[in-house]
């Protein structure tokens, strides 16, 4: 017990920067400060993603899922919308997640503190987003290549080898006014990111693993974007690198699409001249004249924000198909004696013709101000919590346990130490989790459908 307490003093006197200049072991490799390489101006845009083979994830109810990445991921946005989504829109599924984001790292960082930071998690499905800081912000070269192949290949030989799924996710992009001024610079390093796009979709299909292209939706929402709004709406961050909740949003959408999530929050079925219907996760609790009371267990994923600004995940959705792919709340109404109906939900109504009412509205889609959202708000700050704790855990406290085995000769009490203090960091985790998964509660909510004329 005492060299415990002696070794958790020493944890956080290390933790505060307070012993020595050494770096932790291993130290992540920092992005580089400088300016990208010039390339010929005739030097093509990135290229156009080759087409993915179909490896698919399986997720298991009760599965640990772990994503791994940079900076970008230590942002803990698109981590914390892919974590709200698989526990509030999927939560039969019972996951367990945690994030590992670094910033400043590259494959090769991530290759190296594996061992120690992620597998005693014993994860079954991992998500990797690396590349960003792999290219050197700077036009691409073959080495640049080889070495963020060759770590990326690392990373999956060893995360199979321990019975790990791995889908493999590119780099996102850069954005075209704000990443050094503009011009040349990121169509220069957007072609440098679309070239590592294509190595690890070659890593993912040579271990036959799931390939997450992230490079793509951003880009293409990116012009999408930029289009409606004007240059000055950045998609990739004001920076150039570190996206706003917009550019999360298609990052989250990116991986969970390779999850293999299918996107079905659930289904409706109102009979004017009947009864309703509700699928799994969403229990009718009264039906009579065109007005319907649910308990729904399962949420909708939910928006907030300016339609118009970067930091508004409702202003990037006419540019990422993530409600009709991954967010399909269906109301079906038949036997309309109308050819239209008002379709009142929460505070908003709107109409629809009785064609569209057949074949099924998206109520997640139609409604983004909905029933859904503050218990969905709650959810977000409770995982907002839940992930800032994963990164004070794992950068401040377990990444440093190897640098004081090592420091402490290997002393067999003192490794044995390390594994109690790791045991309860873990139990910590747990609790943020299961307090997290019981906070999910049923939301009442109710459907009125009013013929027009």
């Amino acid at each position: 017990m005492r060299i415990a307490i002696q070794l958790l003093v020493a944890v956080l006197v290390l933790w505060g920067g307070c012993v020595g200049a050494e770096e932790p072991a291993p130290a992540p490799t920092p992005a580089p400060l400088v300016a990208p390489a010039v390339a010929p101006k005739d030097t093509p845009a990135a290229p156009a993603a080759v087409p993915a083979k179909e490896f698919k994830v399986a997720l298991k109810k009760g599965q640990r899922l772990a994503i791994v990445g940079d900076s970008i991921t230590e942002q803990k946005q698109y981590s914390k919308f892919m974590e709200l989504y698989l526990t509030v829109c999927q939560p039969q599924l019972d996951l367990h997640v945690i994030q590992l984001g670094w910033g400043g790292e590259r494959a090769p960082g991530f290759a190296a503190r594996m061992a120690n930071d992620l597998l005693p998690y014993k994860p079954d499905v991992v998500t990797t987003c690396y590349g960003m800081n792999d290219g050197g912000y700077a036009a691409f070269n073959e080495n640049t290549g080889k070495t963020y192949e060759s770590a990326m290949e690392e990373i999956v030989t060893r995360l199979k080898k321990e019975g790990a799924t791995v889908v493999v996710g590119s780099p996102g992009a850069v954005d075209t006014k704000y990443y050094h001024g503009g011009g040349e610079p990121p169509r220069i390093y957007n072609e440098t990111l679309g070239k590592l796009r294509d190595l690890a979709h070659k890593v993912a299909d040579k271990n036959e693993q799931p390939f997450a292209d992230v490079f793509t939706p951003m880009e293409t929402a990116m012009v999408l974007a930029k289009a409606k709004f004007g240059e000055t709406y950045d998609v990739c961050g004001t920076d150039g690198v570190h996206p706003r909740p917009n550019g999360h949003l298609v990052m989250a959408y990116a991986f969970l699409k390779s999850l293999g999530v299918d996107g079905q929050i659930g289904t409706l079925t109102v009979d004017m001249k009947g009864q309703a219907e509700g699928s799994e996760g969403h229990k009718i609790l009264s039906a009579n004249a065109g007005k319907v009371e649910v308990e729904s267990s399962r949420y909708p994923f939910c928006f907030f924000g300016d339609d118009k600004s970067p930091d508004s995940t409702k202003s990037i959705l006419p540019y990422v198909p993530f409600n009709a792919e991954l967010n399909r709340f269906t109301l079906i109404v038949k036997n309309l004696d109308a050819e239209k109906a008002k379709v009142t939900w929460g505070k908003d109504s709107k109409s629809f013709t009785k064609a569209e009412m057949e074949k099924g509205v998206n109520l997640a889609e139609a409604f983004l101000d909905n029933p859904f959202c503050e218990a969905f708000k709650k959810m977000d700050g409770l995982i907002a919590n839940k992930q800032n704790f994963e990164t004070l855990m794992i950068k401040q406290l377990i990444n440093q346990f190897p640098r004081i085995s090592t420091t402490l000769d290997k002393d067999k009490d003192v490794d044995a130490a390390l594994e109690v203090l790791r045991k309860k960091l873990f139990d910590k985790y747990e609790k943020f989790s299961a307090d997290v998964k019981a906070a999910v509660t049923p939301v009442k909510h109710t459907l009125v459908i009013e013929a027009e004329k």
